[in-house]
């Protein structure tokens, strides 16, 4: 019977509150009982002790309390830093990936907010997967919350996660109000576990509809990323059929907007593909597309992913690369790859599930 039951923990505090008054409780009752459920980490409801037992008896009628697991877990160790990545399978067999990335003093959980992917990007072994649903914000935060775990039991209970980058499977931005839900629970001062939004980034490929939206949310002072990976619509077409929908010229437009309301600058992605965006024209357009936001530019390698053929770009030619954005006035950064060994970098993640694609864009 308990089987059957929904999880408390997928629905929206909205949807609590509207529970709480349903059952004649005071409206506070939400918020305790969210605060056990995402502070406190209880797995049942006699754990409330805070709840009145006829409460607790009402709720475990109508409710279970279920929490995802982490169910392989593998590490790669590159210049003495770690990169780990975790199969995480939720409640209903559901599986994802997560990946955790040490780096001095910082320590980064790479979060998944859907299960697969639904765009199709050409590089990308996640849209190899198909897409299967969007993370509930209780599975999203779980994936934050076992990681913390495991590094506690790891490395000691004073490690914990210093920043959260929501570049994992899937694409948050259509996935907006359970990502939205979740900064809110993971960000709360008065919980357990309390990021500040400025260490929590949203990484996107575009969606613009939800980026203006982002600018006037509660969680406007989190971060955002955009994979931009071109410049020239044609071919970042070739690359993410998304921009189809989402043309350069309306980004740009939404992104200069985005910064703008925020104050915030955006970050600028772009994965060097030999061959296919690493020439002077990808560079003259990249500097053309950038010069006019508040923006930075982060370059990321190329990591190889079965049955998709690109190449890096050599380090001669990348070095040009920079050398000419730097010259042009923009703020450059090159992003390290971490995990490509254990299929945990960027673009590598399809929760183990891989099949094959045919050869194109070559």
């Amino acid at each position: 019977m308990q089987e059957q039951l929904p999880n408390i923990k997928d629905i929206s505090v909205q949807e609590l509150e509207a529970l709480i008054k349903s059952i004649g409780e005071p409206a506070y009752r939400a918020s305790q009982i969210h605060q056990w459920l995402f502070s406190h980490r209880v797995q049942n409801f006699d754990d409330m002790s805070i709840l009145s037992l006829a409460l607790r008896k009402k709720l475990a009628t109508q409710y279970a309390i279920r929490r995802a697991a982490i169910t392989k877990y593998c590490e790669e160790h590159h210049d003495g830093t770690p990169t780990a990545k975790y199969l995480i399978t939720m409640p209903d067999g559901t599986s994802v990936e997560s990946v955790l990335i040490a780096s001095g003093e910082r320590l980064t959980a790479c979060i998944s907010s859907q299960a697969g992917c639904p765009l199709n990007c050409s590089f990308c072994a996640t849209g190899m997967m198909g897409f299967q649903r969007n993370l509930s914000h209780g599975e999203i935060t779980d994936q934050v919350f076992l990681l913390n775990e495991h590094i506690a039991s790891r490395y000691g209970y004073g490690a914990s996660i210093t920043n959260i980058v929501f570049m994992g499977m899937g694409e948050p931005l259509l996935n907006t109000a359970n990502i939205t839900e979740a900064i809110e629970t993971l960000s709360n001062p008065r919980y357990n576990f309390s990021l500040s939004r400025r260490k929590i980034t949203i990484s996107t490929v575009g969606i613009i509809p939800e980026i203006e939206s982002l600018a006037d949310s509660a969680i406007k002072t989190i971060k955002l990323a955009v994979s931009l990976h071109s410049a020239i619509q044609s071919k970042r077409e070739t690359l993410m059929p998304v921009a189809r929908e989402y043309p350069l010229h309306d980004l740009k437009h939404a992104l200069a907007g985005y910064s703008r309301k925020t104050g915030q600058p955006v970050t600028l992605v772009y994965m060097l593909l030999s061959g296919i965006n690493d020439a002077p024209e990808d560079i003259n357009a990249l500097i053309k597309f950038a010069k006019s936001l508040f923006c930075k530019i982060n370059l990321i390698d190329y990591n190889a992913i079965v049955n998709i053929k690109f190449k890096p770009v050599y380090t001669e030619k990348r070095e040009l690369f920079i050398r000419a954005l730097v010259e042009s006035g923009l703020q450059v950064t090159v992003r390290k790859s971490h995990g490509a060994s254990i299929n945990a970098a960027c673009g590598q993640l399809a929760a183990e599930k891989r099949r094959h694609i045919p050869e194109e864009l070559h």
